[in-house]
């Protein structure tokens, strides 16, 4: 059986190339692999190369034998090797790992990595804000139009510009360069295409796991605020899901907003407001809580929702008496699109019923929570009833 290695060449120079690795490539009568790395190949190598990207093409170009494919990196970290390897099942088949940037990051720095996050922006769309709010630090293999520089925009744009970047340019090249300072200093910064990023840890602001944050938690003013138990039960009826977008009309203080932030760093959430001061407490309640997966749209509903990406769910704590418009947006963003209204009047509760219980819509349901609250009374505790809430959720038919 004709063999095959598949050899990581590490960082692209010779000197991170494994003892084995050389060993093979030496014997190799043919090589194989994008046209970077086959001119980096150490003295002593054949001349019988192929330049070829895809692993259809690898796989086509293997003509003489024993053959080695060089790729960049370790062969088993976000490695064309894994879509290789199954067109190879004819062959005797050797893989032989190498040095990955994050190992060689790592060791720039003088730090351990087996606890960082590894994410790859290479080609592939990335969400940096979301990556760094896990509390641990974050490794990004940069890439294609995610560049360091765009990164570091992300988390300045996100108001965690005092996050300290470390960017790893042309690592074990001679030419190479660590730059480390404050993303807000990279923001838009140009590096070399062979660069990397390790982002130091965003510790956790608010810990508790779960729904309903206390009233006294949040930061309100004379905003009014929807109440911790309704808080409670509005990210169960819109059910997002990792990666979603969810919309907040009329967020007030934010405090939904902040509620759903906090399920999953990977949520996108737009508070949307038009109210100055009310915008003024939600900025500041995303950065008490460390929300910064919060994006805060100041205007008035629903002009304001035209140019919002299109979300999967959404909560409508206020329209301005202009909930049927904004729920024709909504449909014509998604029409399958989840959403959950509040009403305290009698009349919001008729008209929303009127506009989500037929029609686009369907599973129709409300809900409507009472909720009373001890308060002292010389040696007593005696309950005092809230307003009650009706909540209307239903999903678009689409």
């Amino acid at each position: 059986m004709e063999r095959v290695t598949i050899v990581g060449l590490g960082m692209g120079t010779p000197g991170t190339l494994t003892a084995d690795g050389r060993a093979a490539l030496a014997e190799a009568r043919r090589i194989v692999g994008a046209k970077r790395l086959l001119e980096t190949l150490p003295d002593g190598c054949t001349d019988n190369r192929a330049a070829a990207v895809k692993p259809e093409a690898i796989a086509a170009a293997l003509t003489d034998f024993p053959a080695c494919v060089v790729m960049s990196g370790d062969t088993g970290f976000y490695s064309g090797a894994k879509k290789l390897l199954p067109l190879l099942a004819g062959y005797d088949v050797t893989v032989l790992p190498g040095i990955t940037t994050v190992q060689y990051l790592a060791a720039r720095l003088g730090r351990p990595w087996q606890d960082v996050r590894l994410v790859s922006a290479h080609g592939l769309r990335c969400d940096a804000v979301a990556a760094v709010l896990g509390g641990r630090e974050t490794f990004f293999l940069t890439g294609g139009t995610v560049t360091p520089g765009e990164i570091a925009r992300q988390l300045t744009e996100a108001g965690l510009g005092d996050v300290t970047l470390h960017v790893g340019e042309r690592l074990s090249y001679p030419d190479e360069r660590v730059v480390s300072a404050p993303a807000r200093a990279l923001a838009g910064a140009a590096f070399d295409s062979l660069s990397a990023v390790w982002a130091e840890a965003v510790a956790p602001a608010w810990r508790p796991l779960g729904c309903g944050i206390p009233d006294e938690a949040f930061l309100r003013g004379d905003v009014p605020m929807t109440k911790r138990e309704v808080r409670a039960a509005i990210p169960g009826l819109l059910a997002p899901e990792r990666g979603d977008v969810v919309w907040d009309v009329g967020a007030g203080t934010g405090s939904v907003s902040v509620e759903l932030a906090l399920l999953d760093p990977s949520l996108q959430v737009y508070a949307v407001e038009r109210n100055e001061e009310a915008c003024g407490l939600i900025a500041r309640n995303r950065a008490q809580f460390g929300a910064y997966n919060l994006r805060l749209v100041q205007g008035a509903a629903p002009a304001a929702l035209e140019d919002l990406p299109a979300p999967a769910a959404a909560f409508l704590g206020g329209s301005g008496g202009q909930l049927g418009r904004c729920l024709e947006i909504l449909l014509e963003k998604n029409p399958a699109v989840r959403v959950c209204v509040s009403a305290i009047a009698a009349e919001t509760l008729g008209r929303a019923t009127e506009l989500l219980s037929g029609g686009a819509w369907q599973d129709f349901a409300v809900a409507q929570i009472s909720a009373a609250r001890s308060r002292k009374a010389g040696p007593y505790h005696l309950m005092t009833g809230q307003n009650p809430i009706w909540l209307l959720s239903a999903r678009g038919r689409g």
